[in-house]
Parts: structure tokens; C-alpha cells; sequence
């Protein structure tokens, strides 16, 4: 249960105490899971210990309770986990979720939804839980899972009280840039991480080269680049986005003389990128990469995207 994350972290683990302490238990909570591998593990221990009559952090205490065996089985009816349906959560999931949870509770008086990888919602599905984050109900409360809070629509974030996991030390990838970046992306099991692993340091060297001849030739992008990019990128425009946005999070980084998180063996291109720019100008384009890869999830053009993508950011140049 919630003492076996005591160590590992502690921050998070006496804000969720001291919340049943004080009797602050929010509504809505969102985690920050900052590559963090056991999320969901985390959440459900989160859900138990919020969800058990005695509020016990761990198993010595229960005696013949067997409700947080029948959480890990999957059939307690006050929990309920969502996860993207292919790529995208989906309006009709959660509004089968507003369904089911209109109900009373049967055991105890609340019920909790874990949505995990909220970054995976669309523009419609996140409309849905955005109007059920709005009007929360007494005894439901959401814990929502993301890897970066920033990944977030802010209008989701602004109902939620954030809390952020540590980082894992000491993992394989962690001294390798490509995996680095494992850390910023959900994935459902090991054999999406190796696909994805298997492609992204091509994939990556297509991107910085893309933003690079970007930063020198501006709109001959569209002309010279697009093309060949898209070839490669068609059907991961919103992978792509999310390493755009974490590039030029570096590039801000390395303009205010901060650590490099993302990109550290490409000093050079960023160098070179962060002297075409400033502050205000990489923050800009951060805003509209993170705009337009909404965009992305009404299955837009995307050859318009692209061209849509260049002209916005040549307009933060002017």
C-alpha cells in the first residue's frame, strides 16, 4: 500500500497524509510522473489508502479486510481506470465513466477515477472530463496521470492540485539520450518502448535537422523540408510535437545558462538555434507548437499543419 512509496517518495507520500490529517482531500489531483515507471501502481495505492474506512498505509492493520485485494483483482466497483482506446482516451469512455459514477456508492461513500495518460485526450474527450472536473460531486475525486504537467490543457490543470513524483535513478536509459526521453512519453508495455527505441535516433536526427534548417532558411522549409519530413513523421505528428517542444525547452535552457534536460549531446545545435533567438521568441514558439499539436487530434491535414506550423513561427521572428 502507500508505505511501500515512503522512501521512494516522501514528498508526495506526507502531502497525501497530511491531507487526511487536515480532512483536505481535493477533488481532482494530478500526477506528475516525471518518467517515473510505477504511476498507475502509485495511483492505486493513492486510491486504497484514500478509499480505506481506516485510512491504514499498509496491510498489517486489516484483519479480514479483503477490499484491497479486490482493487488488485479489478472488481471493486468504486474504481474505475481509463486508459487511451489506440491513441486517443475517447469522449464515449468517459462519458460511460459520468454514467457509471452517477450512481451512489455501494462500498463507503466515495468512488475514484484514474485516468491514465490524460495527455492522450482529444479536444472532445477532454471537454467531457473538463466539464466533470467544473462540477465535482461530493465523494468522487479523479487522480489523473501524466508525464509532464505542461502536456496538460491548462484549463484542466487549473482544477487540479498537482503533485509530482521524483524522478527513478540508476535506470538503464538514463546515461542514454534516446531513452532519455522515455521519460516524457506513456507507453502501455515493453514492446511499444522497444519499437520506439528501435527508430528514435533516426527520428530524432530528422527533427533537429528539420528545426535547424528551419532556423536558417525559415519559410524555404515548406518547399525544401516538408516533404521528406512528413514521410518520415505522417503518422507520429504528435510524438514529433511533444520532442519539438522539449528541443526548444532546451534551447531556452541553454539561453538562461540552465542544465541541458533533454538534449545535452546536441550542445551545438542548440547553441546555434538559442543565438537566432531569444527568451521571448523560444517561448512563443513553445505556445504555438503546444497549440497547434491540439490541433493534431481532430486528424487534421497535415501537410497544412506543417505549413501552418513554419508561418506561425516566422511570425515570432518579425
Amino acid at each position: 500500500m502507500l508505505d511501500e512509496y515512503q522512501l521512494e517518495q516522501p514528498i508526495i507520500y506526507k502531502t497525501i497524509l497530511n491531507a487526511i490529517k487536515k480532512d483536505t482531500i481535493t477533488h481532482a489531483y494530478l500526477i506528475e510522473l516525471n518518467g517515473y515507471s510505477k504511476g498507475l501502481d502509485f495511483a492505486l495505492s493513492m486510491a486504497k489508502f484514500l478509499l480505506c474506512p481506516h485510512h491504514y498505509t499498509n496491510l498489517k492493520q486489516c484483519q479480514d479486510c479483503h477490499q484491497c485485494q479486490t482493487i488488485d483483482d479489478g472488481n471493486f466497483l468504486e474504481i474505475k481506470i481509463i486508459k487511451p482506446d489506440g491513441q486517443w482516451i475517447k469522449k464515449e469512455q468517459l462519458e460511460e465513466l459520468q454514467q457509471e459514477f452517477n450512481r451512489k456508492a455501494i462500498v463507503g461513500n466515495q468512488k475514484i477515477y484514474i485516468i491514465d495518460g490524460v495527455d492522450h485526450l482529444n479536444t472532445y474527450s477532454a471537454n467531457s472530463i473538463l466539464k466533470f472536473l467544473e462540477e465535482p460531486v461530493p465523494g468522487i475525486i479523479a487522480i489523473l496521470l501524466v508525464d509532464n504537467a505542461y502536456q496538460v490543457m491548462k484549463t484542466i490543470l487549473s482544477r487540479c492540485q498537482i503533485l509530482s513524483l521524483k524522478k527513478e535513478k540508476n535506470k538503464e536509459y538514463d546515461t542514454l539520450p534516446t531513452k532519455q526521453l522515455l521519460a516524457n512519453f506513456s507507453f502501455h508495455n515493453q514492446e511499444e518502448i522497444d519499437n520506439f527505441l528501435e527508430t528514435a535516433d533516426e527520428k530524432i536526427e530528422v527533427m533537429i535537422d528539420y528545426i535547424t534548417y528551419f532556423e536558417k532558411h525559415g519559410y524555404q522549409s515548406i518547399i525544401y523540408k516538408n516533404k521528406s519530413f512528413l514521410e518520415v513523421f505522417k503518422s507520429d505528428l504528435f510524438l514529433v510535437f511533444q520532442w519539438f517542444i522539449l528541443y526548444y525547452k532546451d534551447v531556452l535552457n541553454y539561453i538562461l545558462n540552465r542544465h541541458l534536460e533533454f538534449f545535452e549531446q546536441e550542445k551545438d545545435t542548440i547553441q546555434e538555434v538559442a543565438s537566432q533567438n531569444t527568451v521571448l521568441s523560444i517561448s512563443k514558439k513553445i505556445e504555438i507548437l503546444l497549440t497547434l499539436s491540439e490541433k493534431i487530434k481532430y486528424n487534421i491535414n497535415s501537410n497544412m499543419l506543417m505549413d501552418k506550423l513554419i508561418i506561425e513561427l516566422m511570425e515570432v521572428k518579425k
